[in-house]
């Protein structure tokens, strides 16, 4: 109740912050209901069949990318449904797209009602939630009748566990129902034991980023894009992806110093929000260049892509592919204050990959990839247009640098196997007629055991 009573009060206190977002950027507003009051029973039945399931949540678009593999392993070892919740309607979108509309809904925000209304309706008998989305109420009612929460590609900074254990007290008991955590790293690992997490649920499997990270250019996605882009082999394509405000402008004035002695570079600026696609195409045109955004009308393909032509990508969920086509990658969020994203993607297809100085979300990859030398950090804008330059002037130093993040990708694989194995090892004892829990918490239909396969 106490939990109940923190939430009202946060939506109390944000509620003008969000009815703005709602009017000017249309955010918030799909899946209401199923946010504030659960799943009803005709959806709950739609999505299971009336079977006991496994509830996966992914709150977002990075997390959800991490999905498609462990699903499609899962399902091949066993025949329970399986369900996904996302919090954001990108992330929503992409779920779609990945398993259909009939098995994805919006999360239910933490409010005790909700979230016990939406564990009645599907009945799953695994609740496991990528990263880290730590719901009190959530976890707790899943305990309650028998479910146990995992975590999966698990990923806790020293930043985040001291946070949690300045409030440790609320947070500890949290922690302690966590019934298993496959850990990205070691630090994860310590972090999570000393939030309260019991050492023998935790466990290192690497993290999934890596199994996720593409390695191969030559596909029907990669291939589409350069097509549209013109891209002409001559070209060095930049691309500049997950950005925040301030890490475009920085990308447009290198790319006017650059672009005068070398007319082979092309830009590509992929900012993370939808809501900052405007303002980012006014600052290229600002600057003196073209635009062309992604969702504009095909052109046709016998328009070269000219030198003092910028291509905004205003849509969601390509970035993945646009990484494909660059030759040089610079991800964001890392000049700014987000903490970085995901950058084994580039790393993959062998870009020279370089980010900024704040990667705290990405710590481990991120050293890793400086160790490795498959990756640079850069301190301003000076150094991204000094990176930019030697890899336009030095191929050989372009070429070993994204030689040695695939390198260092492959040789990283192995996090979803791992993790599959220990999921259907933990399903395989929550569904065991030996397990106590199972029958004193909740009668499981007779047939669920015969489902694991």
């Amino acid at each position: 109740m106490f939990a109940n009573l923190l939430y009202a009060m946060a939506l109390t206190l944000l509620s003008p912050v969000i009815l703005y977002r709602m009017m000017r950027y249309g955010r918030y507003r799909r899946g209401v209901r199923q946010k504030l009051w659960g799943l009803s029973k005709a959806e709950g039945r739609s999505m299971t069949g009336g079977q006991s399931c496994i509830w996966v949540h992914a709150v977002s678009v990075g997390e959800v990318n991490l999905l498609p593999r462990l699903i499609k392993s899962l399902e091949q070892k066993t025949t329970l449904p399986i369900v996904v919740s996302t919090s954001t309607d990108t992330g929503y979108d992409l779920a779609v797209r990945h398993f259909g509309e009939h098995r994805v809904f919006f999360c239910p925000l933490d409010f005790t009602w909700a979230v016990r209304r939406t564990l009645n309706r599907l009945n799953p008998v695994q609740l496991v939630l990528a990263e880290l989305e730590l719901w009190p109420n959530l976890i707790h009612a899943a305990a309650s009748i028998g479910c146990p929460t995992i975590i999966v590609n698990g990923r806790l900074s020293e930043r985040s566990c001291r946070g949690y254990q300045k409030f440790r007290n609320l947070t500890e008991p949290i922690f302690r129902e966590l019934h298993w955590v496959g850990c990205q790293d070691e630090t994860s690992r310590q972090n999570f034991a000393a939030c309260g997490t019991h050492p023998e649920c935790l466990q290192v499997t690497g993290s999934l980023k890596f199994d996720d990270a593409p390695d191969d250019r030559d596909t029907p996605q990669v291939n589409e894009r350069k097509e549209w882009a013109a891209v002409d082999p001559a070209h060095q394509v930049w691309v500049v992806g997950s950005t925040q405000r301030g890490e475009e402008q920085m990308a447009v004035a290198a790319f006017l110093k650059l672009r005068v002695h070398h007319p082979q570079l092309r830009l590509v600026l992929v900012p993370r929000h939808r809501e900052r696609f405007d303002r980012v195409a006014e600052t290229v045109v600002d600057a003196g260049l073209e635009l062309r955004r992604r969702s504009a009308p095909h052109r046709d393909n016998s328009h070269a892509w000219e030198s003092n032509e910028v291509i905004l990508i205003d849509t969601i969920g390509e970035l993945r592919h646009w990484w494909g086509v660059a030759d040089i990658a610079t991800v964001g969020g890392s000049f700014g204050d987000r903490g970085g994203q995901n950058m084994l993607e580039p790393a993959g297809y062998g870009c020279a990959v370089s980010f900024g100085p704040n990667t705290r979300n990405f710590k481990e990859i991120a050293e890793r990839l400086i160790e490795a030398g498959g990756a640079q950090r850069l301190r301003n804008s000076e150094e991204l247009t000094s990176f930019v330059e030697r890899c336009l002037v030095e191929p050989s130093f372009a070429q070993s640098l994204g030689n040695a993040a695939r390198q260092l990708v492959r040789e990283h694989r192995g996090a979803a196997n791992h993790t599959v194995e220990m999921l259907m090892f933990h399903l395989q004892q929550q569904l065991s007629p030996s397990d106590a829990n199972i029958g004193a918490e909740q009668s499981w239909d007779d047939d669920v055991t015969r489902q694991v396969a």
